[in-house]
């Protein structure tokens, strides 16, 4: 845009120096005749239908008036101006409106002894944008473009040659709400494979060499789908439960692989349960009614399990330490005695699954009394998800309680 911003401020001081001017013209030229290689004005009036009239404004650059002003218009058969426009007689400025394309001169005299005469030439520039679908999928939008601009002449009045002035343009595809398109400035008929998921209006810009500028624009409605979910947490020990939210776009039909052999056809399961520890992938397969499909996948993680005894505690009640606690994962069943040093069982608990859960560990009391500081004994069994066993001489010990 920067381009044609400066070329329009040019322009407007083109006009603004020249004895024949143009008021409302967009843009200006200058001929360049093959023979004379005269420097005549060329006005660009834009116009959004074609069909826009243009106006000139001449005044005497010399002379006492008033002045009489003829206006004759370049006739192409005869290559000559020879086609009387108007005339007026006895005025310090002349105008034409409401002319057409083409070439026009206009001779300006007192009477006396001056006579001067200018020629200017005015195009209508109507650029061409049409914009249109040309196929959709379900997995990309292919669209169409058509840009032109109009193709001007003028003639050397010397000999009548023809002279082209060169028109260019310049496009660029934009979507509200915005969508991926790619090369926008740079195809004409572009195809995204990443298509818009919402409807959207898609619209084509064309601007040409002189700054005038026109906009198709048409509705498209969204045929595409698109799998999304959440899931939380994907990583935990057993057994993990998964929260699921469901965010696709447009599905009618739903598949649900969880990865541990189980399958749902839900629209949105609630949760999933991982019993066993390993890597799983939850996968979501839709369609919608057009039959278009998509699918997408989370890793999950269920933890193996484990087991760490401390070996020391301090039931104090300042909130640090204060229970013997075996700090565990993924456990299904755990069993825990402690033992005074003389032998009492003083401490048991036998829990598995959601029990576990819950579980807080020993307080270092006994009964309603606190137990005294010193050694204990504890024996632990427990299993895991994934199915190891903890047993034996390595989970018997001793463990210290300070107070």
């Amino acid at each position: 845009m920067r381009i044609f911003l400066s070329f329009i401020l040019l322009a407007c001081t083109s006009i603004l120096n020249a004895q024949i001017t143009a008021p409302g013209a967009s843009a200006a030229r200058y001929t360049d005749y093959p023979l004379t290689g005269n420097n005549d004005p060329i006005f660009i009036f834009c116009s959004s239908d074609g069909y826009s009239l243009a106006s000139l404004n001449a005044v005497s650059p010399g002379g006492s008036g008033p002045f009489d002003f003829t206006w004759t218009k370049w006739d192409e058969p005869g290559s000559d101006f020879s086609i009387i426009v108007a005339q007026e007689n006895d005025v310090l400025s002349s105008s034409l409106s409401n002319i057409d394309e083409g070439g026009y001169r206009v001779e300006i005299s007192d009477g006396v002894d001056y006579d001067t005469s200018f020629i200017a030439w005015v195009f209508i520039d109507s650029p061409l944008a049409v914009a249109g679908l040309r196929d959709f999928k379900c997995n990309y939008v292919a669209l169409d473009g058509e840009a032109a601009t109009d193709p001007f002449y003028y003639a050397d009045p010397a000999d009548g040659t023809s002279v082209e002035l060169p028109n260019d343009f310049s496009f660029i595809w934009s979507s509200d709400p915005v969508s991926t398109i790619p090369y926008p400035e740079l195809e004409l008929d572009p195809q995204t494979f990443d298509p818009p998921l919402e409807d959207v209006w898609y619209n084509l810009h064309v601007v040409d060499s002189f700054g005038c500028s026109a906009d198709s624009s048409f509705f498209y409605e969204s045929i595409h789908v698109k799998a999304d979910f959440e899931a939380d947490p994907v990583q935990g020990e057993a057994p993990l439960e998964v929260f699921i939210t469901d965010n696709s776009v447009r599905s009618n039909s739903y598949r649900w692989e969880f990865g541990d052999d189980t399958i749902s056809y839900l629209q949105s399961p609630v949760s999933h349960t991982y019993y066993y520890p390993g890597n799983y992938k939850m996968k979501l397969f839709i369609e919608s009614e057009l039959f278009c499909k998509d699918s997408m996948s989370v890793d999950i993680t269920v933890e193996p399990s484990t087991l760490n005894i401390p070996n020391v505690f301090t039931p104090d009640g300042d909130g640090n330490n204060d229970f013997f606690y075996v700090d565990n994962k993924s456990l299904r069943t755990i069993f825990v005695q402690v033992f005074s040093k003389n032998g009492q069982r003083v401490y048991v608990f036998d829990g598995e699954s959601d029990e576990l859960k819950d579980w807080q560990g020993w307080d270092g009391n006994i009964g309603n009394s606190k137990a005294s500081p010193g050694i204990y004994f504890y024996i632990i069994r427990a299993r895991g998800w994934d199915d190891v066993v903890y047993e034996g001489k390595e989970f018997r010990g001793f463990l210290y309680l300070y107070r």
